[in-house]
């Protein structure tokens, strides 16, 4: 063979080589992120869901709720999105709906329908269920509202019509379509909630009563009063003299018997009955639990109570703990959200992703 045609040859061949990796190129940055790693997410028309949560990336979950339906829905740094037990939605099509900087969602029932309540810096937002591309959105703030302040950290209802929100500033309740008259600064000055801001906030059975977690005051205690205005309560904090490990409160749950429990920096504590000096009992590591910063609570069908920490995740059945960590199959130590279905499954949100738990098993997401 001359050299000519060897050199014709290897010319081909590398024009080839070339050719195949400009395809191989193109082809990779047409294929949808959600085919990549070979792993197909099958999409609705607003290419906004699929079918087994691959491809919507979920960090810093930092609220979590099951509605009527048994749909789970979590707010997180991208966004909301929703587990109906098959498919996965992330709802980024509907420009109404907020996006950013979400503080958590809440679900509540009118004589109207299902609706979701966002927390954002821009205001409270509701949506009816289900929500699309079309759904109206309405967002209270100051320019349209009675609202206290437009920064909206948390979001609370209970079983009746009245939706209470936390903000920068204060407390406001809406009631039907009626702001509620704020009468509790004899207790709570504005500037309190500037020094101690809201951390979490949660509501009695009936949803007339919300006990307010504070950076640093305790909890705050709010109800409707006959005048349909909102009243308040002496605060819970360590020198009421109330047995709380710490006045930095990262999380408030009120279980289905009354009971109320507040997560703090240094452990749980656990409140029975309506007498406020009585009925104290604290938790810490010393008694069992992972570790003493508590930012979720939750409980399951069996009456035990979930604790999400920093450091895991622990159960406690009212006289014995169990707890979970990263190794047993957590997505992550770090919990910032905890709820339960209607199947009894434990759904937690973590700093990395969603964890679930069901007959002694984990799965991620």
């Amino acid at each position: 063979m001359d050299m000519n045609r060897i050199w014709n040859n290897f010319y081909q061949a590398g024009k080839l080589i070339i050719t195949v990796v400009i395809i191989a190129a193109i082809a990779l940055i047409l294929i949808p992120g959600n085919l990549l790693n070979a792993q197909a997410t099958p999409a609705d028309a607003n290419s906004d869901s699929s079918s087994n949560g691959i491809g919507i990336t979920v960090t810093n979950v930092n609220s979590v709720i099951v509605d009527n339906e048994n749909v789970k829905w979590f707010s997180s740094e991208t966004g909301i999105v929703s587990f109906d037990g098959k498919n996965w939605k992330l709802y980024n099509v509907n420009e109404n709906v907020p996006k950013q900087d979400l503080k958590g969602i809440t679900y509540a029932v009118n004589p109207e329908g299902a609706e979701l309540w966002i927390a954002s810096p821009t205001g409270a937002s509701v949506a009816s269920l289900p929500i699309d591309d079309q759904t109206e959105v309405t967002t209270y703030n100051s320019e349209n509202a009675s609202i206290s302040g437009e920064d909206v950290l948390s979001i609370a209802a209970g079983n009746d019509s009245i939706r209470w929100i936390g903000t920068e500033k204060g407390i406001s309740a809406l009631m039907g379509d009626k702001w509620l008259e704020p009468y509790y600064d004899l207790h709570y000055p504005d500037r309190m909630f500037k020094v101690f801001p809201i951390t979490s906030m949660a509501t009695n059975l009936h949803g007339d009563s919300l006990y307010v977690g504070t950076a640093g005051a305790g909890v705050l205690r709010v109800y409707r009063d006959h005048l349909d205005g909102i009243s308040g309560a002496s605060v819970y904090a360590q020198w009421g003299p109330i047995d709380l490990p710490s006045d930095n409160i990262q999380s408030v749950y009120i279980a289905p018997d009354g009971t109320k429990w507040f997560g703090t920096k240094k452990g749980i504590a656990r409140h029975i009955g309506d007498d406020t000096l009585d009925g104290w009992t604290v938790f810490t590591r010393d008694d069992g639990l992972v570790d003493d910063f508590v930012q979720a609570i939750t409980s399951d069908r069996n009456g035990k109570i979930w604790f999400g920490t920093k450091a895991g995740l622990s159960v406690f059945d009212g006289a014995s703990w169990i707890s979970y960590t990263a190794d047993d199959g957590l997505a992550s130590d770090n919990i910032l959200s905890l709820a339960t279905d209607h199947d009894g499954i434990v759904w937690i949100g973590t700093e990395v992703g969603i964890s679930s738990y069901e007959d002694g098993n984990f799965t991620n997401y």
